[in-house]
């Protein structure tokens, strides 16, 4: 199914990748990345444990330094800019982590307040309307004196979608939305992906392994192995594709481990040794 609307999908890219190589100690995690993720596009990055994803993200919103090449954010070098210009682009992205990473001595709405804390000077009245607001927009309306424990996992997760909206971010970065969630609560978070990119036009960036989802709510999907994009298309495209790698991982085909596995699978115990898995 193409969802992808002309008009609300540019094809002036909000983010460039180019020839981005990442290493941990001696060991190269990201071999010369390249991709564009257009503004007002869904685009899902797939891919198994160890193939990069997570250090592409961190990468991507400047928790990561590149060994080489540059991460542009609506045209700013997030690896070359100072520290406080590097600031300013991050109040542009929100995150929802994987797991929701909320602060559990904290209620779900001063969670939600906190961004709004630490970056605005906003007034507590208006905070506390604008925390009533984005808990509405994610379905949580009324929860705002819950704690985090109080909550069902869904529940969390959305909370952290609601804090990633804090500051009307540009663009939303997802960390594996729909990991540890029953069937029907992750078809839920999915349907929220998709009214947040209606309602608002977002740009979103989505690291998932979930094939149903990715395919749901994507309109490019980048595929990532071993530290290199082996494809990037449409979800006609990626369904369509006859490369052996892609019909591999969407026909979910085992194999057996070769020299070159066993090298990627020690660049992911790197990862992990540098706590950055």
């Amino acid at each position: 199914m193409e969802r992808d609307d002309p008009g609300l999908v540019s094809s002036e890219p909000m983010i460039s990748v180019r020839d981005l190589h990442v290493k941990y100690g001696a060991t190269e995690i990201l071999h010369g990345v390249s991709f564009d993720v257009k503004r007002g596009e869904t685009l899902v990055i797939m891919g198994g444990s160890g193939s990069g994803k997570s250090t592409l993200v961190r990468t991507l919103i400047g928790l990561e330094k590149p060994s080489s090449g540059h991460v542009l954010i609506k045209g700013k070098d997030v690896a070359a800019i100072r520290e406080a210009e590097l600031e300013e682009v991050r109040k542009k992205i929100g995150m929802s982590f994987q797991g929701g990473a909320l602060f559990g001595s904290m209620t779900v709405g001063e969670n939600v307040a906190l961004p709004l804390r630490e970056h605005t000077k906003l007034e507590d009245s208006t905070i506390e309307i604008m925390v009533r607001l984005k808990l509405e927009q994610v379905g949580l309306e009324g929860f705002e004196y819950y704690m985090p424990s109080q909550l069902s996992g869904g529940m969390r997760k959305r909370a952290a979608v609601a804090r990633a909206l804090a500051m009307d971010p540009e663009l939303l970065f997802f960390d594996e939305p729909s990991a540890g969630l029953d069937p029907i609560i992750a078809a839920g978070i999915d349907q929220l992906i998709l009214e947040l990119k209606r309602a608002f036009h977002m740009t979103i960036l989505v690291v998932t392994h979930e094939l149903a989802s990715a395919f749901l709510i994507a309109d490019r999907i980048v595929l990532i192995d071993r530290g290199k994009i082996v494809a990037i298309g449409t979800t006609t495209e990626m369904q369509s594709s006859i490369q052996p790698r892609v019909r591999q991982f969407l026909d979910r085909v085992p194999e057996s481990e070769t020299a070159q596995e066993s090298d990627y699978l020690r660049a992911l115990t790197e990862e992990r040794r540098f706590g950055r898995a």
